[in-house]
This record gives C-alpha cells, structure tokens and sequence, in this order.
C-alpha cells in the first residue's frame, strides 16, 4: 500500500442542462414587496418622530398656501412709500431782501381763498425766518375779507388811512411787496388769474412793481420783476 487516496472515475458527461430552481409564485413577490414597503415607511416616520414633526393619526387636507405667486424668474420688490392721501401744496410769498420769494407748504387739503390769505397774513414759520424770510403785510395793507368771482379774486381792505391804495402817488417799497405778496400769492392758485383791490366797495390804486398805481385788476405778471426765480 502506498497511502494514496484513489482517484475518482471521471464524471460521464450526459449532455442535459442541470435543473432550474423552483420559481418564487406572485403571491410571494407582493408579499415580499408589500413588506419592504413597510420597512420603508417605519423608517420614514422614524426619521420625523427624531426630527420632532408630529405624526398624526389621520390623513388632513393641506390647503394651498395664499398667492399672487412671482412667475419664475421674478424678482420680488418692496413697494416704495407713498405720500400720505389727500396731502396738497400751498403756495405762499415772503419777503427776502427786498424780493418777493415763493415758498411751498404741504397742507392737508386744498385751502381756501380766504384760509390760504389768512396763511399768508400769519407771516412765516420761525424755520422760515430762519432761513431770512419776512413779511411786509402787517400795518402795510389792512386786508378785511377775499371774495373770489369766477377766477378773479375781490380783496377788501379796512382802515380809512392813506397807508395804503393812494391814488395819487407813487407806491412805498413796503406797500409794493406788501400787495405784491397777496397777488403772488392768490394767483399761484390754479383757479385764480386776477386780483383786485376794494375799500368801502370802491376800486382802490395799488402799487405795482414798478411803482405806478393801478385801479384795475392785478396779476402775477406785474410783480414778476420782484419774484425771485426758482
């Protein structure tokens, strides 16, 4: 005896193809499928129980949240801040060196005729005197009451002096911006073009610009070389 194991004969080779497996039935696959499905989705709803969302019972409708919504590529912008409604501008002429200066006042609403001329005979604001500007209205004209017609305005002065509106001389500086700033004033108004001046009910000369007096109806155009340009 040697100790060898003995070979083994050879295999006979038969030519047949080994045997398949059994294939795994349908009811199997969904079985298989429908638990991987579940695993899926305790894993999902462990993720959110770590993640602190609460986990509901129930099914709930989630509406859509409230539009416009941007069309894509959109870029949103805050819109800008408007002026308060119903604000209007008020123009009012000062004096400054001897020239009439136009100033503009923001106001709630549109004043009046006579509210606008009662600004005016106010004078200025101290930050408006700050800035240089004055009055030559007060003991110059002794304005009583406006009364607008059509598009002209009726300015009735009191006082029976001859401070003001003498009709046989020339004006005084401070009498000529002192009507000056109620027609500059007056005019500014989109509805007025005229002014006129009245004591007693009669027609009164007042000083234009140049100094000569005038009993007709005044505009803004005598008194254009005393307005300081904007």
């Amino acid at each position: 005896m040697t100790g060898r194991t003995p070979a083994r004969p050879p295999l006979a080779v038969t030519g047949r193809v080994p045997p398949a497996p059994p294939p795994v039935s349908r009811r199997a696959t969904r079985r298989s499928g429908r638990w991987r499905g579940l695993g899926r989705a305790l894993a999902v709803l462990g993720l959110l129980a770590g993640c602190g969302v609460p986990i509901e019972g129930a099914p709930r409708a989630v509406g859509s949240p409230p539009g416009p919504f941007p069309s894509p590529g959109a870029v949103a912008t805050t819109p800008s801040p408007t002026l308060t409604a119903g604000r209007a501008t008020e123009v009012l002429c000062f004096v400054r060196d001897d020239r009439l200066v136009r100033v503009e006042r923001r106001v709630d609403g549109t004043p009046t005729v006579d509210a606008q001329l009662q600004h005016l005979l106010a004078g200025p604001t101290p930050v408006e005197r700050d800035t240089g500007l004055t009055t030559a209205l007060p003991g110059a004209v002794p304005v009583a009451a406006a009364r607008p017609r059509g598009t002209e305005v009726d300015v009735e002065l009191g006082g029976a002096g001859d401070e003001a509106g003498r009709s046989d001389e020339a004006g005084r500086s401070d009498e000529v911006l002192a009507f000056g700033q109620i027609v500059c004033t007056l005019t500014a108004r989109s509805d007025v073009e005229t002014v006129a001046f009245f004591r007693g009910g009669a027609p009164l000369g007042v000083p234009r610009a140049d100094g000569s007096l005038s009993q007709r109806p005044l505009a803004a155009d005598d008194y254009a070389d005393l307005v300081v340009p904007r």
